[in-house]
């Protein structure tokens, strides 16, 4: 067996599995399906000119599905953008991130919930700031919220912490105690704030002084909303922002596929879990 797999070019496992019948037979591609292909990939791109060719492949296969149609590989995906001059334009400088030790990623849901702030401007001089609370495992959005030209307080964390528990588990307690992940911004490690998560089944826990790094999911979130949504949207003022940020998350929960989730949204993602729980 092992000199007739060095004779064709093949592991002997593989030669093994067909001999056997274990293996499927591979899909047969014709360049002539590409042509059908096109039309949807140069529409994704116009709806989303932030994603790369993965996150496109994720949608295209997504759709497909839906469609009953097989799946196409991210390979595919790539040579008909880049001969479409649809991939995106490499960034000019290389980033350098600190580096980072902490844990954030758990095991489960609802185990480590993190939090941080945005803040974007408008056309017209208007700043927006908000908050969110995130979950560490699915990286479901719960709760958030935003002002205008002024800052997140104290109450307003209070407000999504609640609301956070509530839309989760449908009371205002959490079962089990989790963990809250967030820096140290003042109305984080307000008493009132503190002593409020801990009634409602949340431990407060503080990234290091100086490390945002320590807070990675929630930062990453951040960099996400500014790319993909904040830079390509029309924000002439605050008043068209505030009613485009409840679609913003809406999308970002339903339908960003993310690379930590195999390319699933998080409601996907928890879908799937759920089915298999």
């Amino acid at each position: 067996m092992t000199t007739i797999a060095r004779t064709l070019g093949v592991a002997r496992s593989t030669l093994t599995d067909r001999l056997a019948g274990r293996t499927r037979p591979r899909r047969r591609y014709h360049k002539a399906q590409d042509a059908g292909l096109v039309p949807i990939l140069t529409a994704l791109v116009a709806e989303r000119p932030t994603y790369g060719y993965r996150r496109i492949t994720a949608l295209i296969n997504r759709k497909l599905k839906e469609d009953g149609a097989a799946p196409v590989n991210h390979k595919r995906v790539y040579r008909l953008m880049q001969v479409h001059k649809l991939l995106l334009t490499p960034a000019a400088t290389e980033r350098v991130d600190p580096v980072h030790d902490g844990k954030v990623i758990v095991m489960r849901s609802n185990l480590r919930w993190c939090s941080d702030g945005f803040e974007f401007a408008c056309w017209n001089g208007d700043i927006v700031r908000g908050a969110f609370v995130i979950d560490a495992h699915d990286r479901e959005i719960l709760a958030w919220c935003a002002v205008v030209n002024a800052g997140i307080s104290g109450s307003d964390i209070r407000d999504i912490l609640l609301e956070a528990v509530e839309r989760r588990f449908g009371a205002c307690r959490a079962p089990e105690t989790i963990e809250f992940l967030t820096d140290n911004g003042s109305a984080y490690i307000a008493r009132e704030t503190r002593v409020f998560a801990r009634q409602i089944g949340l431990k407060p826990c503080f990234t290091p002084v100086k490390s945002p790094q320590s807070n990675g999911m929630a930062e990453a979130f951040v960099n996400t909303l500014k790319r993909d949504y904040v830079s390509v949207s029309p924000l002439p003022d605050a008043e068209t922002a505030l009613r485009l940020i409840p679609g913003w998350f809406e999308d970002y929960n339903e339908n960003h596929p993310h690379s930590g989730l195999r390319m699933r949204s998080p409601r996907e993602f928890i879908r799937a879990q759920s089915a298999t729980a």
